[in-house]
């Protein structure tokens, strides 16, 4: 599953789709799927 975060408020929601409003502040828009800076893409925590 994704980790989506309000740009606005900074809250974060787990899921498979994009929520269409943040679940704390309620702004349309502003949920944006948060990197992993540490895994390589592969779907492991690999350092490729």
């Amino acid at each position: 599953m994704a980790v989506f975060k309000c740009e606005k408020c900074g809250a974060t929601k787990e899921g498979r789709c994009k929520p269409k409003k943040c679940p704390e502040c309620a702004e349309t828009g502003t949920m944006q799927k948060k990197e992993d800076k540490q895994s390589s893409g592969c779907g492991c925590a690999c350092k490729k």
